[in-house]
């Protein structure tokens, strides 16, 4: 059992830890404590108050930040540059400064199936990775090569689960784009946009 404690002016409250990992109160004993030690340990805890509004804060100017960042990036240097009629350039500093297409995909859990069915019907059927879990009575090992065949002769309660990693589709989806070919974006949410990306001289 771990033992902890809580100083509260002159009363020293001992906790312990359930087996649950929670805590219960096992013992409370006044005691007297030098009234400076109670102000230093006041004091921290003030500081350490203090310094949690402050992360707060930050965290907060942190996320306009990025936000502005984003923007700039992502939206008014790509626009600027395609007014310009140029990809790549470089600063008056000899910065070089490029705009490229970024390409992100993700299917949505409520249209699994259905993008599933599409990659079948499209040819694309080997990104879809399959995981098959089966439980087999010993002396059973000779079946597994026939997973999915004998579960369903003999009545064996198995689960399948049908996943394509997120990379896959993320270079599939730049692929289709890329070549030009059909892609549902919506059902394998696809986002494309514009990313800047500086060089320093």
């Amino acid at each position: 059992m771990f033992i902890h404690f809580c100083l509260t002016n002159a009363i020293i409250y001992f906790i312990g830890e359930d087996d649950k990992g929670g805590y219960m109160d096992i013992e409370q004993i006044n005691v007297s404590v030098d009234d400076n030690k109670i102000k230093r340990i006041s004091k921290a805890c003030k500081d350490m108050q203090a310094l949690g509004r402050d992360i707060e804060e930050k965290e907060k100017e942190l996320a306009i930040l990025t936000k502005k960042h984003q923007e700039l990036q992502e939206r008014t240097i790509p626009e600027l540059m395609q007014e310009a009629g140029v990809s790549l350039i470089k600063t008056e500093d000899g910065d070089t400064v490029e705009v490229k297409p970024v390409i992100s995909a993700r299917i949505p859990a409520s249209r699994t199936e259905e993008a599933f069915n599409w990659l079948r019907s499209n040819g694309h059927e080997d990104m879809i990775k399959n995981t098959v879990t089966a439980s087999f009575n010993k002396g059973q090992d000779n079946l597994v090569s026939r997973l999915i065949q004998v579960c369903e002769e003999n009545g064996f309660t198995y689960n399948k689960k049908e996943k394509v990693e997120p990379m896959t589709l993320k270079a599939f989806a730049r692929e289709q784009i890329t070549d030009g070919k059909e892609l549902p974006m919506d059902l394998f949410g696809v986002y494309v946009s514009n990313k800047t990306k500086i060089t320093k001289n």
